[in-house]
């Protein structure tokens, strides 16, 4: 007899004290309107869920007022079986019956024939607010297809866990643009999926000044000084290393020196991006150095650990653990920038620049936008020289994107 292992996930949180509707949420109590008596493409994954963690692919197969006829895959899938850049084929979903395209495969946007059946595209994904993040690359693609084959497209929006007011990093440079840096937006960016849905229409920023017919199913509840778990909403894992809605607020700390693959970030160990370590480092010490800088709402502590898998797989490392006692006033993408600083300080023979595969320098220059960061910081490994580069857009960017806010 074949052996079946059932994995259950439990997490805890409470559907009465939910201060937040999502958009799913709405279209519901709105009983389906917008989509009634059309034929609807449902661009999902896992995170796609009511406050009841229902699917969303689910609650509009079984709304009589809708006609789902098609489902889009972004990376990792629609179910969310399938790992990290992985690429997907065209399928069917086996709960429903409706055949399930790839938008990380083949193809990433969705092609004329994927949308010759359907009236309206309804996105329904959850972000974690940094611009590498490539479901809101998914979703410009979308718009773009949209636009190109007179389909309607319809965002149901989500919190971003960081809050509305935060946004950090230079915008993309249009040499730089990829899948991990697909819009001219800082790098933490501020935005619900809404709103920045509605901030490329606005700005013109598919191509050849293309715009979408765009709908938003606003959030009800929703302030831009809130982190996730004041929300009171369930967080469902948006890709296998953001397992918990603080790993959201983790990922710009270190995802950006993580593309070197010279430092073992917590991915492969328990603490994904909460960590930095490495077989030549002094945790004691460089943990001294850090908290010496008195970053703001942002603690370091060393630590001693083994990754299951990815860099320094079962080798014994050492580093330090990044505690955020404040993510408003912590310059989150910046931590990973003064912890390179103190630790060449310290071990100035270890350029990691120099130590990665030369082919992971140009994913490190996309996911910043431009390369001109990296060009400045390794030359004296300090962040003086290239914080200039890395605030200089934040101000102008702030004021112009407030114009696309709908909360």
């Amino acid at each position: 007899m074949k052996k079946i292992t059932l994995i259950i996930f439990v997490t805890l949180f409470s559907i009465t004290h939910a201060q937040v509707k999502t958009g799913i949420e709405v279209l519901k109590n709105q009983n389906f309107e917008s989509l009634a008596g059309k034929k609807v493409g449902l661009i999902t994954n896992p995170t796609g869920v009511d406050a009841r963690l229902n699917s969303t692919i689910d609650i509009l197969f079984n709304a009589p007022q809708v006609d789902l006829v098609a489902l889009y895959g972004p990376e990792h899938g629609v179910r969310g079986n399938v790992a990290a850049g992985e690429k997907i084929d065209n399928l069917t979903d086996p709960a429903t019956g409706i055949p399930v395209f790839s938008l990380y495969g083949k193809t990433r946007k969705p092609t004329p024939e994927m949308l010759k059946d359907i009236d309206v595209l309804v996105y329904d994904i959850q972000d974690i607010g940094s611009r590498s993040y490539t479901y809101i690359s998914t979703l410009g693609l979308a718009m773009e297809a949209a636009a190109e084959n007179n389909t309607e497209l319809v965002v149901l929006d989500r919190p971003n866990p960081l809050g509305g007011n935060k946004f950090e990093g230079p915008l993309t440079e249009p040499e730089f643009t990829s899948f991990v840096s697909q819009f001219p937006i800082t790098y933490v960016h501020g935005f619900t999926v809404g709103e920045l849905a509605t901030y490329i229409n606005n700005n013109n920023l598919l191509p050849g000044g293309l715009q979408c017919e765009l709908s938003v199913v606003k959030m009800e509840g929703w302030k831009r000084d809130m982190n996730f778990e004041e929300t009171g909403l369930p967080w469902v894992p948006s890709s296998p290393h953001i397992p918990h809605a603080h790993s959201a607020y983790y990922y710009p700390v270190s995802g950006i020196l993580g593309e070197l693959y010279v430092y073992n970030i917590g991915v492969g160990y328990t603490l994904p991006f909460q960590l930095f370590g490495t077989d030549w480092l002094n945790a004691d010490q460089l943990a001294k150095h850090l908290n010496k800088l008195e970053l703001p709402g942002v603690i370091f502590r060393p630590v001693f650990f083994k990754p299951y898998y990815s860099t320094y797989k079962g080798e014994e490392i050492e580093g330090v653990q990044v505690h955020l006692t404040d993510i408003e006033k912590a310059p989150l993408s910046l931590i990973q920038f003064y912890v390179l600083q103190e630790a060449y300080r310290m071990n100035p023979d270890k350029n990691v620049f120099e130590l990665c595969n030369p082919d992971r320098l140009d994913m490190f220059d996309k996911v910043c936008g431009t390369d001109k960061v990296r060009k400045a910081f390794s030359q004296n490994f300090r962040v003086d020289d290239m914080i200039g580069i890395w605030t200089k857009d934040v101000e102008a960017f702030r004021k112009k994107a407030e114009k696309s806010f709908l909360y």
